[in-house]
């Protein structure tokens, strides 16, 4: 069991020497995440809840299980990306400045930002298979497991106090592509709402597989009218020589550098949130391959205008 492993790696290595391998934070945008945040001054009156009304974070794979059907049958999503890369990202967003920029600041508040989400109830879950899904070689011909998932998370700290987290993820989707949405809540007065109802203005993070930072906003149109239309603010990056996300995290293991790694606390903190649902036999919606996953997933976000589809081209 994984507290066995976990006595015995402490019986000979300080947790300080363990580098638990992530790959997801390794790579380059993720990382990017955090500096955006915190090394820019325009960003941090508005990340809070009095500006922010949701975040949304959407992990989706146009492909299916890809010959690993017998693997992925005793996985299922929530354990292969959710539990892992897609909980570390909504703490990166979600945690507060470092104390000092070592490696064990960083990871201090990655751990409580983690240990501020509540655990997941039934009733913010839903659990999705492609239809076919069970058809793969190596996968159970009454399988249960879901390859899409969608949850609806809560951190109870100051800063994030009624603000809900939205993160999916699924297999056979409509596209390949993770991003980020930080949705900011509309101005207080529609100066020009009885003529020109737009979106609200918002961070978008592109994180694969092309890289982006974007900055949703309006801008009137040219004309007589005070009519506007929708655009972005955009910065994208991304270097031919980047190293991958196994190289960096290999090359910090060998330099000493733990701050990309997980730390045993943040582990068990992330693996709290989604023990709860993993005890409990929750319905399987099918859904076709190439759609958005199960319709029942819209129902949770509607309130907030529903799924972002990230745009592919």
């Amino acid at each position: 069991s994984a507290q066995e492993l976990n006595r015995t790696l402490h019986s000979v290595f300080d947790e300080s020497r363990i580098y638990r391998i992530d790959h997801y934070m390794g790579k380059e945008p993720v990382q990017n995440l955090l500096y955006f945040r915190f090394a820019n001054s325009f960003v941090e009156p508005l990340w809070n809840r009095h500006h922010v009304a949701a975040i949304e974070i959407t992990m989706a794979e146009k492909f299916g299980v890809e010959g690993r059907g017998r693997f992925y049958d005793e996985v299922g999503a929530l354990r292969d990306v959710v539990q892992n890369h897609l909980l570390q990202i909504a703490a990166l967003l979600t945690v507060e400045a470092p104390v000092a920029p070592d490696a064990e600041a960083t990871r201090d508040e990655i751990a409580k930002a983690l240990r501020a989400m509540r655990p997941l109830e039934p009733k913010h879950l839903v659990r999705g298979q492609y239809v076919g899904y069970r058809d793969e070689p190596g996968v159970a011909p009454d399988s249960g497991v879901e390859t899409y998932a969608a949850i609806r998370l809560y951190v109870d700290s100051w800063r994030w106090a009624g603000v809900p987290i939205f993160v999916r993820a699924g297999k056979h989707l409509a596209a390949t592509a993770t991003e980020v949405r930080v949705e900011l809540q509309r101005p207080p007065i529609g100066v020009f709402r009885l003529r020109d109802d737009g979106r609200e203005n918002y961070f978008r993070f592109r994180l694969g597989p092309d890289v982006a930072i974007a900055l949703g906003a309006r801008a009137k149109q040219a004309g007589d009218e005070m009519v506007g239309e929708d655009l972005e603010l955009a910065v994208t990056h991304q270097s031919p020589d980047e190293m991958t996300a196994y190289e960096r995290l290999l090359g910090d293991a060998l330099d000493g550098d733990a701050a990309l790694f997980a730390r045993q606390d943040a582990v068990e903190a992330a693996w709290r949130i989604v023990d709860p649902v993993l005890r409990e036999m929750t319905p399987v919606y099918p859904y076709e391959r190439g759609s958005w996953g199960p319709k029942e997933a819209d129902e949770m976000i509607a309130s907030y205008g529903g799924w972002d589809a990230p745009v592919v081209t």
